[in-house]
């Protein structure tokens, strides 16, 4: 196992269960002692969790600056994000009018979808190519087309939102912490997210269980504002705001 690949499964491990020993990574990584302990120093000079006596714990947030691409994003944890998807679609009814929110989460979404009646509006292009191939009725908002995202952007965008009342909203989210809210590294990003949300009868957060404790350039939203949808989160955060557990 290369060391990228330890240092992430150590960090999933204590995003679950926020604290861990050297004796159970040893044990769960098929690693031995010394190649733990010097993960954990590393990992600990990194600010990515803390050093205790004996093993380590999580820091209380990841702070994430940087935009994965969609590319390696649609390579991260794809069967929860598939769980969340499929029972999101299932809260679609015929006569909604939707937001879709760009993102991979949301993009598995539409593999869920059968012919519908529901009306959606979405700033990912390759979403609305998909739906109108479906034969939905889709909405592609105006705007900046953001590369790496494949997200349309903008204040024309923007614009474009204030005129909508969305019965339902889904969205991506890169960072989910009780402090910070749901966050994301583009501010231009954000301001979409802000505006579509509160343009929602009812916002629906994607989240799988990585993007939990973790905090990302901008707050779009406070962590009330959305229901998210996950495979499995923090006790912690069920007391802070409305959470469905997908089955």
């Amino acid at each position: 196992m290369l060391s990228e690949q330890r240092y992430r499964r150590i960090l999933e491990l204590l995003k679950e269960r926020r604290s861990i020993t050297v004796i159970e990574l040893k044990e769960l990584l098929g690693i031995s002692e010394s190649t733990v302990r010097r993960d954990i120093i590393e990992l600990d000079k990194k600010g990515l969790l803390v050093k205790v006596f004996g093993g380590a714990v999580a820091v209380e947030n990841i702070y994430q600056s940087s935009e994965p691409t969609v590319a390696q994003k649609t390579e991260i944890n794809i069967e929860e994000k598939r769980r969340i998807a499929r029972y999101a679609a299932s809260l679609i009814r015929p006569q909604d009018f939707i937001f879709l929110d760009a993102g991979t989460t949301t993009g598995y979404l539409l593999d869920y979808i059968e012919k519908t009646e529901a009306s959606f509006v979405t700033n990912a292009v390759a979403h609305a190519q998909r739906l109108a191939a479906a034969g939905a009725h889709v909405i592609l908002t105006g705007g900046t087309l953001k590369s790496s995202t494949e997200a349309v952007v903008g204040t024309t965008t923007v614009m474009m939102l204030k005129d909508f009342h969305f019965t339902r909203g889904f969205f991506g989210v890169n960072g989910v912490s009780r402090t910070a809210g749901f966050t994301t590294p583009d501010a231009n990003e954000a301001l979409v997210k802000k505006t579509a949300m509160e343009q929602c009868g009812k916002a629906y957060i994607l989240a799988d269980h990585s993007k939990f404790h973790v905090v990302s350039s901008v707050t779009f939203a406070h962590l009330k504002a959305g229901i998210i949808l996950t495979d499995q989160s923090p006790e912690e955060y069920r007391e802070a705001t409305e959470i469905v557990q997908c089955p």
